[in-house]
């Protein structure tokens, strides 16, 4: 009972922006610097060491960005439900700060998974875009980051502003199972997962490492600039408190 009590107290010191933001100040240049690392690896070993396909050629090398940046668009968006459950729930400054430092890099994700897409069905499916369950899904889960930035925006309380986004990021994470099961679900052109925690990999192991250390390295990197970014919504939040005043950056 104590060591869960305990627990919870380290939670909610670290849950207050006060805490938080010396640690996130302390924290995201080595997430930037790892993010740095594993992609330009990921790079090296996707376009220089991993073999050709027999079948798609060297245009299947784009799934080291596309792969990684769709992966990246749903699990974002999963966390900013989550954080605003805590929103709800625990009514923390922090969480509702952290879905709106999260949302700029969800959406940029998410553009950059739609784009490399089309790049990759031009030459595979002969167009641009299709109206694919896959494809319109991911489709729909932009509107979503950009209507949750934008309703944001539009309100001047914060309060409101944070209960609106929170109330967003619920509805609408029922859209991440349904990308995710698209191609099993509908008749789709969009190709199954090659990753699968339930199965072999279906690709070379070069191509495999490839593409995992590219998606850890855009993950280094959401975490990089979440924490930067929740720093200055917390200045921005916080200019008249006294704390901030103490450290210098009011």
């Amino acid at each position: 009972m104590a060591t869960l009590t305990a627990s919870r107290s380290r939670f909610f010191r670290y849950a207050s922006p006060a805490t938080f933001y010396p640690l996130a100040g302390r924290l995201w240049p080595w997430f930037a610097a790892v993010a740095a690392v594993l992609a330009l690896a990921g790079l090296a070993i996707g376009l220089l060491i991993a073999p050709t396909d027999a079948t798609q050629g060297d245009s299947y090398r784009i799934i080291f960005i596309h792969v990684p940046a769709a992966w990246m668009s749903m699990f974002i968006y999963l966390v900013m439900a989550f954080y605003a459950v805590l929103t709800f729930v625990f009514q923390t400054r922090l969480s509702a700060m952290m879905m709106r430092a999260l949302a700029p890099t969800g959406a940029m994700f998410t553009f950059i998974a739609l784009w490399t897409g089309a790049l990759w069905g031009k030459p595979t499916w002969g167009a641009w875009w299709v109206w694919d369950a896959r494809l319109t899904s991911e489709l729909i889960l932009l509107f979503l980051y950009l209507g949750f930035m934008a309703l944001q925006s539009a309100i001047d309380d914060t309060r409101r502003a944070d209960r609106a986004g929170a109330l967003v990021a619920l509805v609408g994470v029922v859209n991440v199972p349904i990308i995710y099961f698209s191609v099993k679900w509908w008749n789709t052109l969009h190709q199954g997962a090659s990753v699968s925690l339930t199965r072999a990999p279906s690709m070379a192991r070069e191509m495999l490492i490839g593409m995992l250390l590219m998606a850890l390295a855009c993950w280094m990197y959401s975490i990089a600039v979440a924490l930067v970014r929740v720093r200055a919504l917390i200045v921005e939040r916080e200019r008249d408190a006294a704390w901030l005043r103490e450290a210098g950056e009011a």
